[in-house]
């Protein structure tokens, strides 16, 4: 289409010039005419030349106008139609979810708007994510293990204030719940976070410097005791009887689940609900059996536009709209079918099988807010570095 009007506009110019052309010909040719003008109308004869050279100047003018703006609108259809890249960096876990997820979207905007969108995905620790992103990895979309970490984005001043109300659900995209997982039979007997403490068990969990699932099993644990009418000394003891059972802590969730599900390490492995279904899915599991704690911890899992990054990359109109398509129920299904608890109501009947509810379901929230477990819990120098502290003291 854009060609076709070009092309018409220089026909359309090429007619008025010749035009014009004509007129000052039949101009020359009057004046031949006059054998003796007179001083009258000689005057007459230069005002009407001056005038057509007006007209001329002022066509032109017109011309060249009228060309720009189509230029720059064929410029303008041309750019949007070119592909664009976006780049979504989250968690060691969502890569199933968004290898489904991902060509349903492109599909959709390639109907709607005529253009190709292309992914860049990476996935590792949320938190090691987090600071990669502040660090300058250009990410448009971080989708997160925990609040914590955009919030370490935001500070940093990528993302504006108040991301949390961006989107539906409190900007909370997905969500689980902590399992524990044995080796075959459970010849351990674990059956409750309590057991973890157990002397002689063997526990496989990653770690919460740089993983957001370590976060919420050190919340887990802790909530498990507060929770049912325990004391904070009561958590703290238990606890540490927890890290002290664990030999190495992995770097991210997916970590975790190769050292205990591939080099077959450790007698019980505290994970994600969503990767141990994974997990399964692709026969890693099989043999092993799994526990879902009654007492547990919603985790719940953010996504945000990367402001600054979108602006400067000139992506935010496909980014928001990426955004916004996961929350979908087509979306939200993919994300189900590989081990994400769904929100959606419809989903939530369809699922009920796969996902029974649990007796009591604590939040982030219940223990004072992220900045509050933050402050606490994982500063440095905060609760978990003190037991880490007390356990090497014990050992050196």
């Amino acid at each position: 289409m854009s060609y076709r009007q070009s092309s018409n506009w220089h026909s359309w110019r090429n007619t008025r010039k010749y035009s014009l052309s004509g007129m000052l010909n039949h101009l020359f040719q009057l004046s031949q005419v006059l054998k003796r003008p007179s001083k009258r109308a000689f005057t007459m004869l230069l005002a009407v030349s001056l005038g057509f050279c007006l007209l001329i100047s002022a066509c032109k003018k017109d011309t060249d106008l009228a060309e720009q703006s189509l230029n720059s609108q064929t410029q303008l259809v041309s750019q949007k139609n070119k592909p664009i890249e976006l780049n979504i960096v989250s968690f060691a876990v969502t890569r199933a979810a968004y290898a489904n997820i991902i060509p349903l979207f492109q599909h959709k905007w390639q109907q709607e708007q005529n253009q190709e969108v292309r992914f860049r995905l990476s996935n590792a620790g949320s938190s090691t994510q987090a600071s990669a992103v502040v660090n300058g990895l250009p990410a448009d979309v971080v989708h997160l293990a925990l609040s914590l970490d955009i919030n370490h984005i935001q500070k940093a001043g990528l993302i504006q204030p108040g991301w949390e109300q961006e989107a539906p659900n409190h900007s909370i995209v997905t969500s689980t719940i902590g399992v524990i997982v044995t080796r075959a039979g459970n010849p351990k007997n674990i059956r409750t976070w309590a057991d973890l403490g157990n002397t002689g068990v063997s526990v496989v969990t990653a770690d919460p410097k740089t993983s957001g699932i370590a976060r919420w099993n050190f919340l887990a644990f802790w909530g498990s005791v507060t929770q049912t009418g325990g004391t904070e000394a009561q958590a703290l003891d238990f606890v540490t009887r927890v890290y002290e059972n664990v030999n190495v802590l992995a770097k991210d969730a997916r970590d975790a689940t190769d050292i205990f599900l591939r080099r077959k390490q450790g007698d019980v492995l505290i994970n994600y609900e969503n990767e141990l279904i994974l997990a399964s899915q692709e026969g890693l599991a099989k043999d092993n059996f799994s526990v879902i704690p009654q007492i547990n911890i919603s985790i719940d899992n953010p996504i945000a536009v990367v402001d600054k990054n979108v602006d400067r990359r000139g992506t935010r109109q496909v980014a928001e709209a990426f955004v916004k398509f996961l929350y979908t129920p087509e979306a939200q299904r993919e994300f189900a079918k590989v081990g994400f608890r769904p929100f959606n109501p419809t989903l939530v009947q369809e699922f009920s099988r796969k996902y029974p509810p649990i007796n009591k379901l604590f939040t982030v929230q219940t223990l004072g807010g992220w900045s509050a477990v933050q402050e606490k819990f994982f500063k440095d120098g905060g609760v978990f570095d003190q037991i880490q502290a007390y356990i090497h003291s014990r050992t050196d």
